[in-house]
């Protein structure tokens, strides 16, 4: 018998493949939505690209009722997301869509799925960005983007939020995760402050079983110095 029911939503991305990976591990049923399937998940909840907003979370609201067939959900951990640099110069409009779409449109369908599948005390994680508590110059769209996040997480732990009693809603916010885009792209970084994907997965299952909780609505910083990672919020 499973342990419970978790949904990663980006479970093809680097980080969402290791936490579909852990869950199984630890005999969770594990739902992934993506833009493509992963085939480890139990299900597997694909996204049409192309459909507006909208249509995306009616599409994927649907899908998870259909695959739960009545049951609830311990966890919603949502690590879709990307990254795109520049400032207002050029392709602001351009750049600043694609993160929102990447960011903002996950995390809002992840929090509408809550609201209508999560347990009470049930687990809701979004994925901020430490830069973007400040200004981000270089990178205006995904800075734009991941405030909209830590605000919709502040929300969401509110009263009245629509999400279900004792829920913990939480962002996380990494500074540089250890992918292997991340090697391949900055070679000769230093890794060693760099957060690995198995802490996060882990770090998830804890909260998800109700251990080590941060406070509800928490901006839960990732910083990590000589290969250990400590959380601040």
């Amino acid at each position: 018998m499973a342990s419970g029911k978790v949904l990663i939503y980006g479970g093809r991305g680097a980080l969402g493949a290791s936490c579909v990976q852990f869950f199984k591990k630890h005999n969770w049923w594990v739902g992934s939505i993506d833009l493509t399937e992963n085939d480890a998940a139990d299900a597997n909840i694909v996204v049409d690209r192309d459909a507006d907003w909208v249509a995306q979370e009616s599409a994927v609201l649907s899908k998870v009722e259909a695959e739960l067939k009545g049951d609830s959900l311990d966890a919603i951990i949502c690590v879709a997301g990307g990254w795109a640099g520049g400032n207002a110069k050029k392709d602001l409009a351009k750049n600043a869509d694609l993160m929102w779409k990447q960011s903002v449109w996950s995390s809002a369908i992840s929090a509408t799925v809550g609201a209508n599948h999560l347990k009470p005390g049930g687990v809701l994680v979004l994925t901020g960005a430490n830069p973007a508590l400040e200004g981000t110059p270089g990178m205006i769209g995904y800075g734009m983007a991941k405030a909209a996040v830590h605000q919709l997480t502040k929300s969401l732990a509110g009263e009245k939020s629509g999400l279900p009693d004792n829920s913990l809603v939480v962002s996380i916010l990494p500074v540089t995760l250890d992918t292997p885009m991340n090697r391949k792209w900055m070679p000769d970084a230093d890794t060693s402050t760099w957060t690995p994907l198995e802490f996060l997965a882990e770090l998830f299952h804890k909260w998800t079983k109700g251990e080590d909780r941060p406070a509800n609505g928490s901006l839960v910083k990732l910083i990590t110095k000589d290969s250990k990672t400590e959380l601040k919020s």
